[in-house]
């Protein structure tokens, strides 16, 4: 938890740019080096420092709310927090991904589209994008807020650029 009360764990874009060891990548095209490129950058932008942070930034985080139940916050899945859960899976789909996790609630994100689905006995709320969601328009937030009487999810989009 950070000073603020934020929760973070680690996606796949963290762990890449705080473990991947360049000198082991080879550019095959002018857009894979483009991306290399912009990966070497944006480390050189974050320092050693905040590399590190996310690095030893969790893979699941769970939290205890008031009604006695337990969210599990994940990149992707319970399953596999590199796997993402997305709006179109069926509720089989789903219910492979969340395995046998105990979790009431899962909040995840991978897949960058926003949804809140129940699937037997666990919530899945997907907050989309944390910051460009596909597409380059806009971007999503997502509220969730515990009480004693239960969890309320508010999900919505905020423009970007000139869209805003």
């Amino acid at each position: 938890m950070t000073a603020s009360g934020a929760v973070c764990v680690q996606g796949v874009g963290d762990r890449a740019l705080a473990t991947v060891d360049l000198n082991n990548l080879r550019a095959t095209s002018e857009h894979d080096r483009a991306r290399l490129d912009r990966l070497r950058a944006t480390r050189g932008e974050l320092g050693d420092l905040i590399l590190a942070r996310l690095a030893k930034l969790p893979k699941t985080s769970r939290i205890t709310i008031e009604t006695g139940g337990e969210i599990l916050l994940v990149h992707g899945s319970p399953l596999d927090p590199s796997e993402p859960i997305t709006h179109d899976m069926t509720d089989e789909e789903m219910n492979a991904l969340l395995g046998d996790d105990p979790a009431d609630i899962v909040i995840c994100g991978a897949s960058h589209v926003p949804f809140d689905r129940q699937i037997g006995d666990t919530r899945i709320v997907n907050v989309g994008s944390v910051g460009e969601a596909p597409g380059g328009q806009h971007a999503h937030a997502t509220f969730v807020e515990t009480s004693a009487a239960g969890v309320a999810v508010e999900q919505f989009v905020v423009p970007l650029g000139r869209a805003a």
